[in-house]
C-alpha cells in the first residue's frame, strides 16, 4: 500500500471532498447489524467519523502516522497505524468494511483476503471513490487540461483506476447493484485551489521539479471563476458493494 498523503494530512482534512448522506443512509440500509465497523486506509476520518454516528465501534486504520494524528477525534472511533492488507483485528469482526477512495492503492489479493477473514457473514464491502470535479464548462476545460497536461505524467500507475471509474478493479465478490450517487459541494475558488494542491501528482511534480504546478494554472483558473463568490462542485461517486457470504 502506498502512503502519498503524510506530506500533507492537515490540508487533506482541509480540503478533500465529503461523501453524500444519501450514500451513507443506502450502506446503513443494506448492513446486517451496526455493531462494528472498519473504515481503511481512513486518511483523516472523514468516512469513519460518519460511521461512528451510527454504529457502536468504528475501527479505522491507515498506514500513514501522520494522517491519524490528523484525524477526527470520536468516542467511539478506535484509530489505529496499520496496512489495509494485514490487521490484528479479531476474525468475522465486521458488519461493514469501507474503503474511500483507497483501494486503488491496496494489494487487492492480500486486502480481500484480509475482508475475508475480518468481515462476518452477510457482511458489506464498500469500495467508494470519487471521479473529476465538474464545476462549470470554462472551469472544466482549464481542471482537464491541467489534470491531462500538466500534471498527467506525475500521476501513479494506479490513478487510472480511477479514470476508469473502479470499474477495472479486480472484485472477486458477489456485487450488488447500488443506485448512482453524486456529492454537490459549494466551494470558494481558495478551496478549490487548496483541494487541486492535494492531489498526489500536484506533489510528485513539486519534487521533481521545484516548482508548484497550481501556480501555473492559477490566474487561468480565477479568470474562468469569474466574479462569483462560490461554485457548485459536482464529485460523480465511483462505487461497489458487495455482500460477503462465508
Amino acid at each position: 500500500m502506498k502512503d502519498n498523503f503524510s506530506y500533507q494530512s492537515d490540508k487533506y482534512a482541509q480540503f478533500r471532498p465529503t461523501y453524500p448522506d444519501a450514500l451513507y443512509n443506502y450502506l446503513l440500509s443494506i448492513v446486517p447489524a451496526r455493531d462494528n465497523a472498519w473504515d481503511c486506509g481512513t486518511g483523516n476520518g472523514q468516512v469513519a467519523q460518519v460511521l461512528a454516528q451510527s454504529f457502536k465501534k468504528v475501527s479505522a486504520t491507515d498506514i500513514s502516522r501522520q494522517q491519524i494524528e490528523n484525524a477526527f477525534m470520536h468516542e467511539r472511533i478506535d484509530y489505529s497505524v496499520q496496512p489495509a492488507e494485514n490487521t490484528s483485528f479479531p476474525d468475522s469482526s465486521f458488519d461493514l468494511i469501507t474503503a474511500a477512495q483507497a483501494i486503488h492503492w491496496f494489494d487487492f489479493d492480500a486486502f480481500y483476503k484480509e475482508v475475508t477473514r475480518t468481515i462476518r457473514n452477510k457482511g458489506i464491502l464498500a469500495v467508494i471513490g470519487y471521479g473529476l470535479i465538474q464545476l462549470s464548462p470554462s472551469l472544466d476545460r482549464v481542471v482537464a487540461a491541467f489534470y491531462r497536461d500538466v500534471v498527467g505524467p506525475y500521476w501513479d500507475k494506479e490513478r487510472k483506476y480511477i479514470d476508469d471509474n473502479y470499474r477495472t478493479i479486480p472484485f472477486p465478490f458477489d456485487e450488488i447493484e447500488s443506485p448512482p450517487f453524486e456529492n454537490t459541494l459549494e466551494w470558494t475558488f481558495e478551496h478549490l485551489i487548496g483541494y487541486l494542491g492535494t492531489w498526489s501528482a500536484v506533489k510528485h511534480y513539486e519534487k521533481a521539479t521545484g516548482r508548484n504546478s497550481v501556480d501555473l494554472v492559477h490566474d487561468e483558473l480565477e479568470k474562468a471563476w469569474g466574479d462569483r463568490e462560490t461554485c457548485t462542485g459536482r464529485f460523480p461517486i465511483l462505487l461497489r458493494v458487495a455482500r460477503i457470504r462465508k
